[in-house]
Formats: C-alpha cells, sequence, structure tokens
C-alpha cells in the first residue's frame, strides 16, 4: 500500500509540474518582437506578482483625453533588485517618465512588454534588450 502512496504521489508532483510549463505563454502572438516604441506618460502603479508584474502609465492624448497603457514586466525579484520600489529608481504615482517598450502587435492597443525606464533626470534602467 505505502508503495503505491508513493507512485501516486510522484504522479501527482510530475502532473503539477507540467501544467505549469504547458500553461506559460507565447509573446510572438502578442508583441511585435524585434520592434521599440517609446510613450510618455504619468508612473500609476506597478502590481507585482510573479512571474510578471505590470506597469501602468497614464499617457495625455493629444486630444486632452488620458490613456492609460499597461506593461508587461519583469518578477518581483527583478523589479526589486532595479530599485524601482524602494531605493535610487523608486517610482512615485505622478512621476513623469518615458518606457521604451515591445509594442503590440496590432500596433494600436495601449499594452506593451516593458524594455526601458527613463526618468525626467535622464538616467535610464534596462529591462532587456531589443532583440528578446
Amino acid at each position: 500500500m505505502t508503495n503505491w502512496i508513493s507512485r501516486f504521489v510522484v504522479l501527482c508532483v510530475f502532473l503539477a509540474a507540467s501544467a505549469s510549463v504547458y500553461a506559460h505563454h507565447s509573446l510572438a502572438g502578442v508583441y511585435a518582437l524585434g520592434k521599440e516604441a517609446q510613450v510618455t506618460g504619468a508612473f500609476k502603479a506597478f502590481r507585482l506578482v510573479n512571474p510578471h508584474s505590470t506597469m501602468k502609465l497614464d499617457v495625455k492624448n493629444k486630444d486632452g483625453s488620458v490613456t492609460e497603457w499597461t506593461f508587461l514586466g519583469g518578477s518581483v525579484g527583478q523589479i526589486s533588485r532595479l530599485g524601482l520600489r524602494e531605493g535610487p529608481n523608486a517610482l512615485r504615482p505622478g512621476d513623469e517618465i518615458t518606457v521604451t517598450i515591445v509594442p503590440a502587435l496590432d500596433g494600436k492597443s495601449p499594452v506593451g512588454l516593458l524594455s526601458a525606464i527613463t526618468y525626467k533626470d535622464g538616467h535610464t534602467v534596462r529591462f532587456r534588450s531589443p532583440d528578446e
């Protein structure tokens, strides 16, 4: 009986691990990989969760309206190492920043894959190279 329980536990662990590998998604179906764009606006918030954090930015349009953009970023560990929550690169709501992104495949949606953040003082924090 103990041998049967051990096999069952191993099978459950294997199935759980394979489900998480299967669930990971391709970025090529959503983002125009190999392209970059820049968006400037007021920092709104980070949602720090693994495996991918999201950043929100309020961007003022030419007609004066505001569009909320959402960018897929790195893991909680990466965000922390770069000091974006606390530290030299900390962002506060309302901070004016320019975000370099890999834009949405359709070229219109207010979403992107976060590549870099350039602060008002000119320094840049890079998350990935444009070719990744």
